[in-house]
Parts: C-alpha cells; sequence; structure tokens
C-alpha cells in the first residue's frame, strides 16, 4: 500500500483500525488526544461500529477496554502519562486477569513538561506489572507495533503497554500501512475464573504471571525492535531506547562507530544486552525520559561495569534528550545545529479573548481580595488554571484532577476560610464528584466553583461527560439546591456574581457556584461549520 504521512498519534490509531480494532476508550489528554480523534473521523470507524466515544476519566477507559477484551474483541486505550495514575488500578489488575482479546494501552509520556504536571516515565508502569511494553523510535513502528501488538497480546494472553513521547506523537513521517483485518467475533475464555481476583485466584494467576517472564523476555530477544548494531570502537556500547536511537543517528550520518543495542521492546533482550556488555568497555543510556533502562542496568548486571546516562550527569536528570544533547554525551562537537531561533521560542499561555474564565476570575478575585484576606483559592488541571498567571494571580495550588475540591475541604477541615475551590465541568466529572461527596458527608464548608465552559477546552473541545448534567450531580451528590448557583460570567452581570460569591462565602457549609458560558473557540466553530 501506498505511504502516508501521519503523526505518530496518526500511525497508531490507523494501525488500531487496520489491525481489527473494536473499540477505542481514552479521555483527552495531551499528547495521546489525537490518537481519539483520528479514529473518531475515519469513515471505517462508522461503517463498523467502532466504539470511539470518550470516557468520563481514564480509569472508566481501561475498564470499559477490559470488558470488551473480555468478550474477545481488539480494544485500544489511550491516555497521557499522568492517566496512567488514574488507570493504574485496573491496569496493574490487568496483568494478573490477563486478557481474551487483544488489548493494548497507549501511555503517552511528555518529557520536558510540555503541558504537564511532571514528567514521569510510564515504562515504570509496564515492569511493575511485569507484562511486555513498546516504545517506537518512528512513525512506522508506532504503526507496526500496534499493528502487531494485538496479536502478540492474544498470543502471551497479557495486555501490552506502549509508551509514546510528546516528539513522537506530534511528528510527521510517511507510514506505509498493511492489509485490513476483519474485527474479532465474541468469544470467551476457557477458564471461567480468568477474571475473578478473589485471592486464592489471584495468587494463581500471579503466579502463572511470574512463570512466564522468561517467555517475555525471549520475546524481546527475537523482536524485529531490538537490533545489535556493531561497531569498531568497543571503548563504549551505546544502549539508544525509542526515539533516542533516532537523536543518536542524526550525529551519525554514515553509521555509529560505536557498538549500538536499539530498544523498542520490553522486558530488555538480556541475550543483547549481555552481548554489549561483554564487548565495550562501558555503556552509555540514551532514553528520553526517566533513567529505567539505566538503574536496571547498575544493578541487574552486577558485573561492575561502568554505565553512563542521567544519573552520573552525563545527560541532564530532567528534560528531553536531543540531538546536541546525545552529541555531547558521545563527546561529539556540539555545533549547536538544532538550537531554537529566538523567534519561536516558548511564550506562557493566556486565556483566550472572551473567555468566560476571565469574567469568573475577575469577580471571584475583586470579591475574595477586597473582604477576604485570609482566602485561599485551590485550583484544578484545564485552560482555568492559567488564572495562575498575569494580570489575574487568582489561585493557589494546582497538583491532579479534582484535587481542588478535596485540598479545600482539607483546608477547611484545618480552619481556612473561606476555602475555595475552582474546578472545570469536565474535570469535575473526570475526578471532583468523590471529592464533593466527601464535602457532603461533612458538611464542610467550602464554596466549590464549577467553571462551565461546556467542553474539554484544554485538549481541543472534546465532549465533556458533564454537560447538561452539572446541577443534577450536585444535586444527587446532596448539595442543597439552594446552594447550587448558576450565573453567566459577563461583564453585565459583574454585580450578580458579585453578590452570589459573597452569599456562598457567608453560607456554612457546601456551596456550587457554576458560572456557564460556552467556550468561546468551540463556539466558533460551530458557527464556521453551518
Amino acid at each position: 500500500m501506498s505511504k502516508q504521512l501521519l503523526l505518530g498519534d496518526e500511525a497508531i490509531a490507523q494501525a488500531a483500525l487496520d489491525a481489527g480494532l473494536s473499540g477505542v476508550y481514552a479521555y483527552p489528554g495531551t499528547p495521546s488526544t489525537e490518537i481519539t480523534e483520528y479514529i473518531q473521523m475515519a469513515p471505517i470507524t462508522t461503517e463498523q461500529n467502532i466504539h470511539n466515544r470518550w470516557c468520563t476519566n481514564e480509569k472508566t477507559a481501561m475498564e470499559a477496554a477490559l470488558g470488551m477484551s473480555f468478550v474477545g474483541k481488539r480494544a485500544l486505550v489511550c491516555m497521557k502519562h499522568v492517566g496512567m495514575n488514574v488507570a493504574a488500578d485496573c491496569f496493574v489488575n490487568s496483568a494478573i486477569t490477563g486478557v481474551k482479546g487483544g488489548l493494548i494501552v497507549i501511555a503517552a509520556d511528555d518529557p520536558s513538561m510540555h503541558s504537564s504536571q511532571n514528567e514521569q516515565d510510564s515504562r515504570f508502569y509496564g515492569d511493575f506489572s511485569l507484562i511486555p511494553m513498546y516504545e517506537p523510535s518512528n512513525q512506522q513502528e508506532a504503526y507496526d507495533m500496534v499493528y502487531s501488538g494485538f496479536e502478540f497480546s492474544e498470543k502471551v494472553g497479557e495486555p501490552i503497554l506502549m509508551r509514546m513521547v510528546t516528539r513522537l506523537a506530534h511528528s510527521r513521517s510517511g507510514v506505509e500501512r498493511k492489509e485490513q483485518k476483519p474485527q474479532n467475533s465474541i468469544s470467551f475464555s476457557e477458564d471461567p475464573r480468568q477474571f475473578i481476583l478473589l485471592p486464592g485466584n489471584a495468587r494463581k494467576r500471579y503466579k502463572v504471571l511470574l512463570a512466564r517472564q522468561d517467555e517475555f523476555i525471549k520475546a524481546s530477544e527475537e523482536s524485529p525492535y531490538n537490533k545489535y548494531i556493531d561497531g569498531p570502537n568497543k571503548k563504549l556500547g551505546i544502549v539508544a531506547c525509542g526515539i533516542g536511537y533516532n537523536y543518536l543517528m542524526e550525529n551519525y550520518p554514515e553509521g555509529c562507530e560505536y557498538p549500538v543495542l536499539k530498544i523498542g521492546q520490553y522486558p530488555l533482550p538480556k541475550k543483547q544486552l549481555l552481548q554489549l556488555v561483554e564487548s565495550c568497555d562501558e555503556i552509555l543510556v540514551l532514553e528520553d525520559g526517566q533513567p529505567f533502562v539505566e538503574k536496571h542496568l547498575k544493578g541487574y548486571l552486577g558485573m561492575g561495569i561502568k554505565v553512563k546516562g542521567r544519573l552520573d550527569g552525563t545527560l541532564s536528570q530532567d528534560g528531553e534528550l536531543n540531538p546536541d544533547s546525545v552529541a555531547r554525551a558521545v563527546g561529539k562537537e556540539n555545533k549547536s545545529e538544532f538550537g531554537v531561533p529566538s523567534v519561536v521560542e516558548m511564550r506562557p499561555p493566556a486565556l483566550c479573548e472572551g473567555c468566560g474564565h476571565r469574567d469568573m476570575y475577575v469577580t471571584l478575585t475583586e470579591v475574595l481580595k477586597e473582604e477576604y484576606p485570609s482566602h485561599k483559592v485551590f485550583s484544578d488541571i484545564g485552560c482555568y488554571t492559567l488564572g495562575a498567571n498575569a494580570p489575574f494571580n487568582a489561585i493557589n495550588s494546582c497538583v491532579d484532577m479534582g484535587a481542588s475540591i478535596t485540598m479545600a475541604k482539607g483546608a477547611a477541615d484545618g480552619g481556612l476560610h473561606p476555602s475555595v475551590a475552582v474546578i472545570g465541568d469536565s474535570t469535575f466529572t473526570h475526578s471532583g464528584m468523590t471529592g464533593l461527596l466527601d464535602c457532603v458527608n461533612e458538611n464542610a464548608n467550602v464554596v466549590i466553583v464549577i467553571s462551565d465552559n461546556e467542553t474539554t477546552a484544554m485538549t481541543g473541545g472534546q465532549d465533556s461527560a458533564g454537560t447538561g448534567r452539572i446541577e443534577s450531580i450536585c444535586i444527587g451528590l446532596g448539595v442543597d439546591p439552594a446552594h447550587i448557583r448558576v450565573v453567566v460570567p459577563l461583564k453585565k452581570n459583574h454585580e450578580e456574581m458579585r453578590q452570589i460569591i459573597r452569599e456562598e462565602i457567608e453560607y456554612n457549609g457546601v456551596s456550587v457556584i457554576i458560572p456557564r458560558r460556552e467556550c468561546i473557540q468551540t463556539l466558533a466553530r460551530k458557527k464556521r461549520s453551518k
């Protein structure tokens, strides 16, 4: 088939469709969002009734995908790296249950924190779950891994974790497709207790998983994605993981002088690794993320060989790899060929002109600073997090999805008044509802602002699970309807908003204020499409 120019994310999506996908399950999060969006827009998705709706959060996505695997069908789960923390309960246990239909979990990591709270490396999740992992170095590999990965998942009876990074997810390359496979028919496990993790059964299944580790290592040793490339200079051996291999080869267009072990599948291929170690005086590990392989090598080989990388300062412990940092690590002259011109240097993001969050923050901050000098505002993950920056300087925390409500409750429990939480509609249904229930159960003295722009705006305007239901959800969780206040955040309603904020701060109990106005970008897109 002819090549297509695809983003790394799009290559994954197309591979899943070509491999007989029955459903994708995801919550939007950069840099993974485009995988699901590509599947949603593909004609075959409608033709073959492939599940493609956004989930409420990553945990529900992982569980639903496991349910699809339970009936023998192929499922894809997509999330950014911090989403793995939310999905982890089901994800780790799915290694014990195993799978029936092929199941691939995509974790899109974000080295350098382009749009994230941390740089965590999802390979650690695959490692302590004891399942095979993929890490592509380019878009074609991403496609091939997913296309063959479903079959591999069914063969080994385990979910497969595939780790992406931002640069690969959001860059384009030519990708050659393979033939279209049909969807699996419904089928069930021969073991009727496979998915029942009562302790007695879980212990048995865990022993089976442990017994299969040598099989997974052998699969890595035989994998086309792990390749030993010999070189004449044995002073240094290089382990290049995923996109790190590309950065290395950019410095050696004629071929690397050192032996290189290219890693694209885990667990680590022991045979090739020992070959490298036995041939070379010292080892350099190139990995875009945390020192996952480096830590393995330092303790796992037990051979006293010198291992260089992020831990010893050869490479920075934070941030992305790039061709320049790799050049310095191998002792080549750094010509800064890949430097970023000043004209395209990063600028801090800002709330859009006309955004409802702006009017909400202006009014909220005005009331709090004028009348309640001891206030603190706990915010959350979304566009409204930009309220931390000038000119608003409106928030005091941003930690994780849903933390605004529960941190506000904890602060109120500690005596803070007023204790205010700001959360978006999508984040509220993702992880805020349980925190609100805690507030209701203890009648916490908190004011919760659910800034509702009727979409998941930060990641591009995807559907929000709570659209049209926020008040009903709050009532269902036990909030007094008299203290659920809805307002349209516009300048003309400024005084009304001020008064509502005052009243709810003075109320001793749980208050919910819902400033509701459609995202200006979503509205503009709707108007253009008419």
